[in-house]
């Protein structure tokens, strides 16, 4: 088996490699990846690339012709991975999310990949106000990231070949990781209650969210690299996570004040409607992967981010303002001309 993982470097990334590389000791893998997060370790660690047979540097807009020649399975990770990043760079987001991803799908047909995995999300159903989501339900994207999402699977979809492709709709992401990012969600309600003793929830605390453990994330992608196409289809989008962990927000905030004694929880109530409120359906997934179900509940990745900003002595009571926030890393790329305004190195 040979093995690319496309956006290795950031937040979920480092955790896949390492997973696939204990699950498949004799196999190549590789990485690729253009660094914007390289430098953002969680304090001192072992590098994560040394799990990697080979770590290529490079953008996935540009990809060499060529390059996927040999892989059987080639890994889409790479993107710009979350709301206030797309609305900053919209048509970045456009580019690397969907039409890089095309292109890159196509080039793993044309090369002869078995499997391709696309990293999509269950944020493309939008506004869900009664009922979990099913694939088979419409989707509603409001904004530039979820739908660079939807509008990748329905291009892979159309590809005509041989290939098996398997669009995961994440649900959203949270646990410990060699990158960290702290702005997701549980991420930011644990380091709220480690460095403040007081989690501040930005909506009313209503809005629904599944979330699934980086862990589950890679133990899915290890089933989707293997997916036969009588498994599924040979095309397939799959909500997946687990239904026991749609929460409301507010959940989220008292179960991380529960296990960080005397944490306070401040919600505000007069909060605008959030625009992103859904409860999902991942009965498809149990069905197709029940050996890849997600294994972590809220409390493990509560605790193992707690175990882990304590190793860092993570104290930054200012961490939404820092480069925790994967948009100030970009920006700050920006301001030191480092970046442009496309994201391509200076």
């Amino acid at each position: 088996m040979k093995i690319l993982i496309v956006g290795n470097l950031g937040y979920v990334g480092p955790v896949v490699v390492r997973h696939l590389a204990e699950r498949f000791p004799e196999a190549v893998i590789d990485g690729y990846d253009n660094a914007y997060f390289a430098q953002c370790l969680s304090g001192p660690c072992e590098a994560p690339e040394r799990y990697l047979t080979r770590q290529y540097y490079g953008d996935v807009r540009l990809l060499p012709d060529g390059f996927l020649d040999g892989y059987s399975a080639v890994v889409q990770l790479a993107a710009v991975s979350n709301d206030p990043m797309g609305h900053r760079f919209e048509s970045v987001t456009r580019q690397i999310n969907e039409q890089a991803t095309v292109s890159l799908a196509n080039a793993a047909s044309v090369a002869g990949v078995r499997n391709f995995v696309f990293a999509s999300s269950c944020s493309i159903y939008g506004v869900a106000l009664e009922g979990a989501r099913s694939e088979t339900d419409p989707v509603a994207p409001v904004t530039a990231y979820a739908h660079s999402k939807v509008e990748a699977e329905r291009s892979l979809a159309s590809i005509d070949s041989d290939m098996v492709i398997t669009s995961l709709r994440f649900a959203t992401a949270c646990g410990m990781s060699p990158r960290l990012r702290l702005d997701l969600v549980l991420n930011d309600f644990v380091a709220c209650a480690l460095s403040q003793q007081r989690i501040t929830v930005l909506s009313d605390g209503s809005p629904w969210r599944p979330l699934i453990d980086v862990q589950d994330m890679a133990r899915a992608i290890e089933w989707a690299i293997q997916r036969p196409a009588e498994q599924g289809g040979r095309t397939l989008s799959v909500n997946t996570g687990t239904n026991a962990r749609n929460h409301q927000v507010r959940d989220l905030a008292y179960a991380v004040a529960d296990a960080v004694p005397g944490t306070s929880v401040c919600i505000n109530h007069e909060a605008p409607a959030d625009s992103r409120s859904y409860q999902v359906n991942f009965d498809l997934f149990a069905d197709l992967a029940p050996g890849y179900q997600p294994t972590m509940t809220l409390q493990d990745s509560i605790q193992g981010l707690i175990d882990g900003l304590q190793k860092m002595d993570f104290r930054d009571s200012d961490f939404r303002s820092s480069a925790w926030m994967r948009l100030h890393v970009l920006q700050r790329h920006i301001d030191e001309r480092r970046l442009d305004e496309q994201l391509s190195w200076i």
